[in-house]
C-alpha cells in the first residue's frame, strides 16, 4: 500500500469516526429535547400559571430567536467553522433550558425562551454542515437519513421517559426535565467540541473582477449569492411548504382536528405519535436504499402523494368521527406522515449540500434552517385557527391542496437541478490499467 493510499484511508477513517461522534451527540440532544417538547405548553400555561397567551408567546419567541440567530450562525460557520458555532449554540441552549425550567414570572420565562430558541437554532446548521464535511456524495444521503432516524428515536424515548416523570401538580418535576435537557446539550458540546474535523476542500471563493473603469468589483455577499441561486430559492420555497404542511401541523393542527372533530382520546393520540416514530425507524434505512437509485425530485414528489393520502384518511376520520374506523384512520394519518418524512430525510439535506458553494455551506444550511423554523411557526397558527373556527373541511382542503402543490413544485424543481444534484446519475467502479487502482466516475442516467 502506497503512502498516499494510507493517508487517504486515515482521512476516511477519521471522517467516519467524527461522523459517528456527531451522530451520537445529535441523538443525545434529541433525547433531552424529548423530555420537554411535549410539555412546554402545559408547563407555561398551567404549571407556572401564566396562561395560554404567554405559552403562545414562548413559541413565537422561539421563531424570532431563529430569525436573529440563524444568519449569524451561517456567517460564523463559514468564517470560523461548524464546530465552534455548534459548541456555542449548545452551551447557549443549555443555559436557556436551565433558566426556562427555573423561571416563574412571565418576563423571566420569555427571556429564557429567546435564549433557548437562539441556541437550538444555531445548532441545526452547524450539525448539518458537520455531517456534510464528514461524508461523501455517495454516503451523504445515508448520513442524513441516520441523523433523522436517531433524532426521532431519541425524542421518542425521551418523551416516553419524561411522561413517567412529569406531574403538573409538582413544578419540580418539570424543572427536572428541563435540567436533563440542559445536561444533554452540554453533552452535545462536549462530544462535538473535542473532535477533529477532516480537512475541507479549499473554498472556491469567486475572484473579484475588474469593472469597465478599471476598479475591482467586490464579490457578492452570501445573501446576494444565495438569492441569485434560482435552484436554492426554489428548494427553499418548496421546503417552506413542506414544513408548513406536515411538521407545522403535526402537534397542533392535526392534534386539534383529531381531538375536536374526530373525538380522538389523548391516549390514542399518544399511540399515533408512537406509530409515526415506529414508521420512521423501521422504514428509514429501507427508503434510503430505494431512493439511492431515484431522482431526489421524484422522492419529494412521492412525499406529496403519500401525504395527500394522509389528509384523505383524516377526511374519512372526520366523516365517521368516533369508533374504530375513525381511530384506525387517524393512526394511518400519522403512519403516512412518517412514510413521507422517511422519503424526505435522504433528499433535502444532500440537495442543499450539493447546491452550496464550498465557502458558503454554513450560510446555505442556515437559510434552509431559517425557512424550516418560520414555516413550522406559521403552521400551528393556520391549523388551529381553521379548526378552532369550526372549519375542519376548509382545513383539510387547504392542506390537501398544499400537498398537491408540493408534488407540482417538486417536479418543476427537476429543471433547476443538475443531474448530479438531482441524483440522476450513477457512479460505477471502473478498474484502470494504472499501477495504483483508482475510482473513476462513469455517469449513467438514473431510472
Amino acid at each position: 500500500m502506497t503512502r498516499a493510499m494510507r493517508q487517504k484511508n486515515q482521512q476516511y477513517g477519521t471522517a467516519g469516526g467524527t461522523l459517528r461522534r456527531v451522530q451520537i451527540g445529535n441523538a443525545l440532544s434529541a433525547f433531552g429535547s424529548g423530555f420537554t417538547v411535549p410539555y412546554m405548553f402545559v408547563y407555561v400555561s398551567t404549571v407556572r400559571g401564566l396562561g395560554s397567551m404567554t405559552a403562545w408567546l414562548v413559541f413565537t419567541l422561539f421563531a424570532l430567536a431563529a430569525l436573529v440567530a440563524l444568519p449569524l450562525a451561517g456567517r460564523g460557520i463559514d468564517r470560523y467553522g461548524a464546530r465552534p458555532v455548534l459548541v456555542a449554540g449548545a452551551v447557549t441552549a443549555a443555559a436557556g433550558a436551565l433558566a426556562f425550567g427555573h423561571a416563574s414570572g412571565s418576563g423571566h420565562i420569555l427571556m429564557s425562551a429567546f435564549l433557548f430558541g437562539a441556541g437550538v437554532a444555531a445548532v441545526q446548521p452547524a450539525l448539518a454542515t458537520m455531517i456534510v464535511r464528514c461524508s461523501t456524495q455517495e454516503t451523504r444521503a445515508h448520513a442524513f437519513a441516520l441523523q433523522f432516524t436517531l433524532v426521532n428515536l431519541g425524542m421518542g424515548i425521551g418523551a416516553l421517559i419524561g411522561g413517567q416523570i412529569v406531574d403538573v401538580s409538582r413544578p419540580a418535576s418539570l424543572t427536572l426535565l428541563f435540567s436533563v435537557e440542559a445536561v444533554m446539550f452540554l453533552v452535545l458540546a462536549a462530544v462535538t467540541g473535542t473532535i477533529r474535523m477532516p480537512a475541507a476542500a479549499p473554498a472556491a471563493v469567486p475572484a473579484a473582477a475588474p469593472t469597465a473603469g478599471g476598479r475591482v468589483a467586490e464579490p457578492k455577499s452570501d445573501l446576494r449569492t444565495l438569492l441569485a441561486d434560482k435552484a436554492m430559492v426554489r428548494i427553499c420555497l418548496l421546503a417552506g411548504l413542506i414544513f408548513f404542511t406536515c411538521y407545522g401541523q403535526f402537534e397542533s393542527g392535526v392534534a386539534a382536528y383529531a381531538t375536536d372533530v374526530v373525538g380522538t382520546s389523548p391516549s390514542v393520540l399518544g399511540l399515533a405519535l408512537g406509530v409515526n416514530t415506529l414508521a420512521i425507524v423501521v422504514l428509514q434505512m429501507i427508503v434510503v436504499r430505494i431512493t439511492a437509485r431515484r431522482r431526489r425530485s421524484t422522492a419529494i414528489a412521492a412525499t406529496g402523494v403519500v401525504w395527500l393520502g394522509a389528509w384523505a384518511a383524516a377526511a374519512v376520520a372526520g366523516l365517521v368521527s368516533g369508533g374504530m374506523v375513525a381511530t384506525a384512520a387517524m393512526l394511518s394519518v400519522y403512519m403516512l406522515f412518517g412514510v413521507g418524512e422517511a422519503l424526505l430525510a435522504p433528499t433535502l439535506g444532500p440537495i442543499i449540500a450539493d447546491l452550496a458553494p464550498a465557502h458558503l455551506l454554513g450560510s446555505y444550511n442556515a437559510a434552509f434552517a431559517l425557512v424550516k423554523q418560520v414555516a413550522i411557526a406559521m403552521g400551528p397558527a393556520a391549523g388551529v385557527l381553521l379548526v378552532g373556527a369550526g372549519l375542519p373541511a376548509a382545513y383539510i382542503a387547504v392542506m390537501a391542496g398544499s400537498t398537491v402543490l408540493i408534488v407540482a413544485l417538486a417536479l418543476r424543481l427537476r429543471t433547476q437541478l443538475t443531474a448530479a444534484q438531482d441524483n440522476a446519475v450513477r457512479r460505477t467502479r471502473v478498474v484502470t490499467t494504472s499501477v495504483e487502482p483508482r475510482l473513476a466516475g462513469e455517469l449513467r442516467p438514473a431510472a
